[in-house]
């Protein structure tokens, strides 16, 4: 039997790929590296933590800035974006055995120049870490953040990422179902029709929407000020996940996240910032916050979907500049995946 494990599963490590100044934070490193200091921080002291980084020198820049490197391990290797989340390896389960899933990466639907992103985790198979491990290349393009998986066979997502013809123009809806049940052993679809909020240039990835806490509870973006631009469109979506019905036929249990006052960029473009971009590591849950007051709502809700876990606030505001947050600069793997000494 296939599946896709859950977030919330034990967890080997967590990848990451560290900013440098010829990058696109090129104009604002420091105070993304200050973000990226306290995630690097926080992820190690719970699990091993992968850092790819361009060369010795940028690995020896980034201990300067980390408080503690033991349960931290670097990989070399170039990279187009930070958002490894979306390039890199997905891993399915199969009768216990789990397999690194390399699809293909097309910079969100070609918007963006992405060959080393596409070429990263061939360059991972190299590092001590994932040598041993299973691991098939498919050639389909799919992003990590455009599915969530319950870890029993549900898998929730968008139409406006998957069945854009940016992605994988020559398949229907089935065909792309049937790629999902045969990666993934994926025996329901969850079809969430939502925009992408404004900013996002992913064409509405699902991890900034609608999350899995549990089997049974997904948190979502919400909000309730209808004179905000998304009001509508988040409105329709919540209507949409009240319909939506366990494997078991009983409705979810729903977790409204509201939305941080609009964060802009210099030119006035609004930035994706939300909460749903959650991150969950072994025996913690780290929540994106936006220096607002609704950063305390956010918290408190999520803390009461995972009361095994410690919840930490983690800053996220520099992030957005880049059009994402927590969840898309980081991958997590399944315990069974990486060979952890």
């Amino acid at each position: 039997m296939k599946r896709f494990p859950a977030e919330w599963e034990k967890q080997s490590a967590v990848l990451i790929a560290w900013p440098h100044e010829t990058g696109d934070f090129s104009n604002r490193l420091a105070t993304v590296e200050h973000s990226y200091s306290f995630i690097a921080n926080t992820i190690s002291r719970y699990q091993t933590l992968i850092i790819v980084c361009r060369d010795s020198v940028h690995q020896q820049h980034i201990e300067s800035l980390l408080a503690d490197t033991h349960n931290i391990r670097f990989h070399h290797a170039r990279t187009n974006d930070i958002w490894v989340r979306d390039s890199a390896f997905l891993t399915a389960e199969h009768d216990g055995q789990a397999t690194l899933l390399n699809f293909t990466f097309n910079g969100w639907g070609e918007k963006y120049p992405h060959d080393a992103d596409n070429a990263l985790n061939h360059t991972l198979l190299n590092h001590p870490l994932f040598q041993a491990a299973p691991h098939q290349d498919v050639s389909f393009v799919l992003e990590g953040g455009s599915v969530e998986s319950d870890g029993c066979g549900t898998i929730m997502t968008t139409r406006q990422c998957l069945l854009n013809p940016n992605r994988n123009p020559s398949l229907s809806q089935q065909d792309i179902e049937r790629q999902l049940q045969a990666q993934f052993g994926a025996e329901r679809i969850l079809w969430v029709d939502q925009p992408n909020l404004s900013g996002d240039d992913t064409d509405a990835h699902i991890d900034t929407l609608a999350r899995f806490c549990t089997a049974d509870t997904i948190a979502y973006t919400s909000c309730d000020d209808a004179a905000d631009p998304h009001y509508a469109s988040l409105k329709n979506m919540e209507g949409q996940l009240q319909a939506f019905r366990t494997a078991t036929g009983q409705p979810y249990q729903l977790i409204p996240l509201p939305m941080p006052q609009a964060i802009y960029d210099e030119e006035g473009q609004q930035l994706p910032a939300n909460y749903a971009n959650f991150l969950i590591i072994n025996g913690a849950v780290m929540v994106p916050v936006y220096d607002d007051p609704n950063d305390a709502v956010a918290l408190q809700r999520l803390s009461a979907c995972f009361p095994d876990h410690t919840i930490i606030a983690t800053p996220c505001r520099p992030l957005v500049h880049q059009y994402g947050s927590l969840h898309c600069m980081t991958m997590q793997f399944p315990e069974q995946a990486l060979a952890i000494a």
